[in-house]
């Protein structure tokens, strides 16, 4: 017969005499929060199934009058980025608007995916957190359900230090697949390479998302780690002056085989020319506002948004019809024409 006091185990005799005491195993354990294991979870997928990537879609999350999500809408997006060669998708990212769901909206979406797409293209869900515990929880989850690799940010708002980055990141490495992404004009703190050289140690780091530019997206090519480019504008050069993998990209929502081309095509700086004047419309405002806008226009999404953000104005709209016209209509998603909308025509959620 035994007895718990506290933290203890007790083993007492039926004639009520103790026998000793000691602390169970799982009181020495040092790390109680003990991982959810599958083996199936880490057959799945070869970090190096990542690493090569050269084109990801920051995949548009489109929505219901209602404010839910339209799968309908979502599904025929990704399968038009399938069809035009883009290998993987990023899930509830911040062009996703990963940042106005619920962790259940959250992880129901990258499952769905998984679900429908997962033999197609490589599903990489943003389970990043500034909380530790939500980002370790929210990674489980997404590995549970069959996402091939997570995206994860550094603490924002509440940042930490640079040691605490380093023990953020190593508590949600072990768990699959990760692709670290910096972005220090959204979080308010830079990853430095120290920290990245770090964690390169893990055998599970695929690489970085990297938006400072692209003397720091040399600096770890050459060094061995892998880098994607997440700025549009400077993707090109980084592709094929400074060693980097590819791009994780907004644009190909709208050119996935433009973006293609430029990522596989080899050096086309005229190409490139020719989309800089979209890219430059769609990062006009912060990042998703162009993009929803636009899949509006080309009519391949309905004209809903999730407060806080709002569409661009008339004269941006007119704008991106003459930039659709310039490049042409057929390289764009959809088979729509592209109108410009009314301001009436857009349902702004405020509840959700």
């Amino acid at each position: 017969m035994a007895s718990a006091v506290g933290c203890y185990s007790l083993k007492v005799n039926y004639q009520g005499g103790m026998l000793k005491w000691r602390s169970p195993k799982a009181a020495v354990i040092p790390n109680f929060h003990l991982p959810m294991r599958s083996y199936e979870v880490k057959n799945r997928t070869n970090v190096n199934d990542i690493k090569s990537l050269r084109l990801i879609t920051a995949i548009k999350t489109p929505y219901l009058p209602d404010g839910r999500f339209d799968l309908e809408s979502y599904d025929t997006l990704v399968n038009m980025q399938i069809e035009d060669g883009v290998e993987g998708v990023i899930v509830g990212g911040t062009t996703g608007e990963g940042q106005l769901m619920s962790w259940d909206e959250h992880i129901m979406l990258i499952g769905h995916t998984v679900n429908c797409f997962g033999t197609s293209i490589k599903v990489i869900g943003n389970t990043g957190s500034n909380s530790t515990r939500e980002a370790m929880h929210a990674t489980e989850q997404g590995f549970a359900v069959g996402m091939h690799a997570a995206l994860h940010i550094n603490p924002y708002y509440g940042k930490t230090s640079l040691e605490g980055l380093i023990s953020h990141f190593d508590s949600v490495l072990p768990m699959g697949p990760t692709i670290i992404y910096n972005v220090p004009s959204r979080t308010g703190q830079d990853i430095p390479p120290r920290v990245i050289f770090t964690l390169a140690q893990s055998s599970n780091l695929a690489g970085v998302k990297e938006c400072v530019g692209n003397d720091r997206v040399e600096q770890y090519t050459s060094n061995g780690v892998v880098v994607w480019s997440g700025n549009d504008d400077q993707c090109h050069d980084s592709r094929w002056d400074y060693g980097g993998t590819g791009v994780i990209s907004v644009t190909s929502n709208l050119v996935p085989r433009l973006m293609r081309e430029l990522m596989f095509g080899g050096k086309n700086e005229s190409l490139n020319a020719k989309l800089m004047p979209l890219i430059e419309w769609l990062f006009h405002e912060p990042n998703p506002i162009g993009l929803n806008t636009a899949l509006a226009q080309l009519g391949v999404v309905r004209p809903i948004f999730r407060l806080p953000y709002v569409p661009l104005p008339l004269e941006k709209r007119v704008e991106f019809v003459n930039i659709v016209k310039e490049l042409g209509r057929e390289n764009f998603i959809g088979g729509k024409d592209v109108k410009v909308l009314n301001d009436d025509d857009f349902i702004l959620i405020d509840r959700y």
